[in-house]
């Protein structure tokens, strides 16, 4: 089962990783109907969004870099903050230990909330997590796009009262200066393991 949240983590032993189900899912329901192979994911490509300054930004951007996406929302009560806080921890980590390979590291927060999380509301919001962080959000139609190539899942969640959460997948992906996927973290990741893998990865 692909690990979501609503609120909480949920786990069901004996079941495949998130990302493996979401690769799946995202190359048969989303991407193309040609099966794709579990051992060569493809996720990645081109999309267009805007950052927490009202900035349009683009994949290219990004290229020559290695950005590790995490894709939530400002409401998240937990899994998100615990998570873009893991990131910039694991970050400074590295800075300390490879600053040349740190450099060349953007942690980058996708809403999958374009309702509600304005360029105002990310602004304030990743800058309490890390200085580097930078925050995207676009219309409904630009965040599906994104979502899609990238396989994270998302789905609003009533909860009454007109106001709703959102179900979406918890994992972090680690993307190349080329635009390609290079490797995925599931959310219960601890931090010596991702600034191993991040150490291991990026190259100065």
């Amino acid at each position: 089962m692909a690990r979501r949240e609503t609120g909480a983590v949920r786990r069901r032993a004996g079941r495949p990783s998130s990302v493996a189900i979401l690769l799946v899912v995202a190359a048969l329901a989303w991407l193309s109907p040609a099966p794709v192979a579990a051992d060569a994911p493809t996720l990645g490509g081109p999309f267009e969004l805007v950052d927490q300054n009202g900035v349009r930004r683009t994949d290219a951007d990004f290229h020559g870099f290695y950005p590790l996406i995490y894709f939530g929302f400002t409401h998240c009560p937990d899994l998100c903050p615990t998570t873009l806080s893991l990131m910039g921890r694991a970050l400074d980590a590295l800075e300390a230990r490879a600053p040349g390979k740190a450099a060349r590291v953007v942690p980058v927060f996708i809403t999958v909330d374009p309702e509600r999380d304005t360029v105002e509301l990310l602004h304030d919001y990743v800058a309490s997590f890390h200085p580097r962080l930078v925050g995207l959000t676009g219309t409904p139609a630009q965040v599906e796009h994104v979502a899609k190539n990238y396989g994270a899942f998302y789905a609003p969640v009533p909860i009454g009262g007109g106001d709703y959460m959102m179900d979406h997948s918890g994992f972090i992906l680690l993307m190349g200066p080329d635009g390609d996927y290079v490797t995925h973290f599931e959310s219960d990741v601890t931090q010596d393991e991702l600034v191993e893998a991040l150490a291991q990865h990026v190259a100065e």
